[in-house]
């Protein structure tokens, strides 16, 4: 016990002490969210508002001093649905799919506690969806990432989909919400819920990869075990076995790709084999950069 509450409070450490030094700004986010741009232009009143929100490009139009108005970042939700099924207990590079779900879901939950915004869960484990309410503070974090620790593994189907539509159901109240999962699922299961989730919210798509579910090794004689359900089968790996592999995997990926984008979700993708905290530095960097872009064009 003593060495999983280690292990988390160093993976809180070196999310704060990285993502701190890339991501300067108020509200550290894994996308730039309400709060993060200006609100709407009003006419400036003299003594209660700050004359650094001064909207200069309306003022000089209308003559008349305008100010924008801030949108509170602070009363925020995040919820993400953690994929803890059979299939995330694999991994053949430096993590299994599971550590680097907990990964993930620790990274985005130290950087909403640490602007106030309040954190919650929804976890996939077999076939049931366990439950952990939206509350702010490291306490309630670090309950959440120990229990998806010490979550025993999974046996039994279950679709992601569905969890998706629970999700959206429970919980309106404006936010972030954020799918973390290998989505080996059909996209026809999950894409219409994840686009219903996206009509309403602000949705953060993390797809979790290992490299072998790429490419297969060329070792010969295998044998192929599905943990969802129980399922074996014996095959030699011949070159022609592991091209047409290659194949049915990059189309996989790139079905899923084009499914979150028709969805209206922000993908990011993290492996096994990568180092994650850079991959998510830079996504949140591209993602701010894209943002301020479009924000510029706006008020153009």
């Amino acid at each position: 016990m003593k060495g999983a509450d280690s292990a988390l409070r160093k993976l809180e450490l070196t999310v704060v002490r990285k993502l701190d030094g890339l991501l300067q700004g108020g509200h550290l986010g894994l996308l730039p969210g309400p709060g993060s741009e200006f609100g709407d232009t009003r006419v400036y009143v003299p003594g209660e508002d700050d004359t650094r929100r001064m909207d200069w490009n309306v003022t000089a139009r209308t003559t008349v001093p305008h100010v924008r108005d801030l949108i509170s970042d602070r009363e925020l939700e995040t919820w993400a649905l953690v994929d803890l099924t059979a299939s995330m207990d694999f991994g053949t590079a430096d993590m299994d799919k599971r550590t680097l779900v907990i990964h993930a879901v620790g990274a985005l939950g130290f950087l909403s506690s640490r602007v106030g915004d309040r954190f919650g869960a929804y976890v996939l484990h077999g076939e049931e969806v366990h439950r952990y309410p939206a509350r702010p503070g490291r306490a309630n974090l670090f309950g959440l990432l120990q229990s998806l620790t010490d979550a025993p593994r999974s046996t039994g189907t279950s679709s992601l989909g569905g969890a998706i539509e629970m999700l959206a159901a429970a919980h309106r109240r404006r936010g972030m919400r954020v799918v973390v999962s290998d989505f080996l699922d059909d996209p026809a299961d999950w894409e219409r819920p994840v686009r219903r989730l996206a009509t309403r919210q602000q949705v953060l798509a993390i797809e979790v990869i290992d490299p072998r579910e790429l490419e297969l090794p060329d070792v010969g004689q295998i044998t192929l075990l599905d943990p969802e359900t129980g399922r074996h089968r014996d095959i030699h790996l011949t070159r022609r076995i592991r091209e047409r592999y290659a194949e049915a995997a990059a189309e996989q990926r790139e079905n899923n790709r084009a499914a979150l984008r028709r969805a209206g979700a922000e993908h990011l993708v993290l492996r096994t084999d990568r180092d994650w905290m850079t991959d998510i530095a830079q996504f949140v960097l591209r993602q701010r950069r894209t943002a301020h872009l479009m924000a510029r064009r706006a008020r153009a």
